[in-house]
C-alpha cells in the first residue's frame, strides 16, 4: 500500500476535475430551473408596481440568483460526488486504483481537497456577493418593488415604542451616536388614544435625546397644525433601538455581523441567535468538504453486484440527513435552545465521524 496521502498527479487532477465539473454542472442546472420557477411566482408582484418591466425582472433575477447558488451549492457538491464516484465505480476505475495499492482515503483525497477549494470560493462569494444581494433584495421587497433603494445597508420603516408613544423612522443611517433618522413621525398617545402627531424631516441623537429639525405638530382634537422648527423629543430612546431592532444575519457579512453583535452586547441585549448564525457562516461552506466523505459509499463495492444504485441512494441519504440535522441545529440555536458553537459545529463534527466510521468499517 502506498504511504503518500495523494495518488499520482495524473489521478489526482483527473478525479478532482471530474468532481468539480459535475458539481458545478449540477449547480448550473439547479439554478436555471429554480430561478425560472421563482420568477414565475414573483413576476406578478414585480410588474404590479407602475412602470416596472423587463429591466426590473432582470434586476430581481440578478439579486435572487446569488441566494439560490449559496443555498444549493452544498446539494450540488453532494450530487457531484455521487455522480463522480458512481461513474468511477461503474467503469472499474476504483478497482484499478485499489489494485494499485491505493486506500479509500487516498482515492477520496483529491475530492476532499477540491471540496476545500469549493468551500473557500463559497465563503468569499457569500461575503462579497450574497450578503449584499440579500440586503438589497429585502429592502426592495419592503418597498413593494418600487424604486430600488440606494444603499442596501440603510434601514427603512422602523418602529419604536416609548411608553405610550410610538415613533416611526422612514430611514436610519449610521451607527451609535452618529445615527441619523429621516422622515420622523411621533404619535403622542394619552390613555391609548392618539392626541397629536409630530413630524420632522430629520433627527439626530444629542445628549440622550433626539433633536428634530423642521418639525410640525398636528393636534387631533382641534385639527390644527403648528410649525415647531427645531425641538428636542424622545428623551431616553437610544439609537440602538432603531439600528439594532431587526438585525438580519443573512444580509450582513461575517465582520458586519460581528460588529452588530458587539453593539448589541454593549447595549445589554441578547445575541445568542445571531452568534449561531455568525459561526454558521464558517461551518456552512465547509459542508462541501464533508460531502465527498458522506457520498463515498457510492464509490466502492463491486458495480456488477447490482447494488451500485443502493449505494448511491445510501450516500444521498447520508448527505440529506446532514442537511436536516444542520438546519435543525441552527433553528435550535436561533431559539436559544442550543449554545451558538454547538448549533453551528455539532452537525458537521457528528457527520464527519459518521462518514469516517462508515468508510473505515466498509472499505479500510
Amino acid at each position: 500500500m502506498q504511504l503518500q496521502f495523494f495518488p499520482s498527479r495524473t489521478v489526482t487532477f483527473y478525479t478532482a476535475r471530474m468532481f468539480l465539473v459535475r458539481s458545478f454542472s449540477v449547480l448550473a442546472g439547479l439554478v436555471l430551473i429554480l430561478m425560472t420557477l421563482d420568477l414565475l411566482g414573483e413576476n406578478g408582484k414585480i410588474l404590479a408596481y407602475p412602470g416596472n418591466g423587463e429591466a426590473e425582472l432582470w434586476t430581481y433575477a440578478s439579486l435572487r440568483v446569488p441566494q439560490i447558488i449559496a443555498r444549493f451549492l452544498p446539494f450540488s457538491v453532494l450530487l457531484g460526488t455521487l455522480i463522480t464516484l458512481a461513474t468511477l465505480n461503474q467503469n472499474s476505475e476504483v478497482i484499478s486504483m485499489k489494485a494499485a495499492g491505493l486506500s479509500a482515503h487516498q482515492i477520496l483525497s483529491p475530492l476532499i481537497v477540491a471540496g476545500l477549494l469549493v468551500a473557500a470560493i463559497s465563503f468569499g462569494f457569500n461575503e462579497r456577493v450574497v450578503a449584499r444581494a440579500t440586503a438589497t433584495l429585502k429592502a426592495w421587497e419592503r418597498a413593494e418593488f418600487g424604486p430600488l433603494p440606494k444603499g442596501s445597508a440603510v434601514l427603512t420603516n422602523l418602529w419604536v415604542r416609548n411608553g405610550e408613544d410610538l415613533i416611526r423612522a422612514g430611514r436610519a443611517v449610521g451607527r451609535g451616536a452618529n445615527t441619523r433618522l429621516e422622515d420622523i413621525a411621533i404619535y403622542d398617545r394619552v390613555d391609548n388614544r392618539l392626541a397629536a402627531t409630530i413630524r420632522a424631516k430629520e433627527a439626530r441623537y444629542v445628549g440622550g435625546a433626539w433633536r428634530l429639525t423642521e418639525a410640525s405638530r398636528f393636534d387631533v382634537g382641534s385639527g390644527m397644525e403648528t410649525r415647531l422648527g427645531t425641538i428636542i423629543a424622545a428623551r431616553g430612546v437610544t439609537p440602538d433601538r432603531f439600528t439594532l431592532a431587526n438585525v438580519d444575519p443573512d444580509g450582513l457579512s461575517f465582520m458586519e455581523l460581528r460588529r452588530a453583535i458587539d453593539d448589541l452586547q454593549a447595549a445589554g441585549r441578547p445575541t445568542r441567535s445571531l452568534e449561531a448564525s455568525l459561526w454558521h457562516k464558517l461551518s456552512g461552506p465547509l459542508s462541501s468538504v464533508l460531502m465527498p466523505l458522506l457520498g463515498a459509499v457510492a464509490g466502492f463495492g463491486l458495480a456488477r453486484s447490482g447494488k451500485l444504485f443502493v449505494r448511491a441512494v445510501a450516500g444521498m441519504a447520508l448527505g440529506f440527513a446532514y442537511f436536516v440535522a444542520d438546519n435543525f441545529a441552527l433553528a435550535m440555536g436561533n431559539l436559544g435552545a442550543y449554545p451558538p458553537l454547538l448549533a453551528a459545529w455539532a452537525p458537521f463534527l457528528l457527520f464527519l465521524l459518521i462518514g469516517e466510521t462508515v468508510l473505515v468499517r466498509t472499505e479500510e
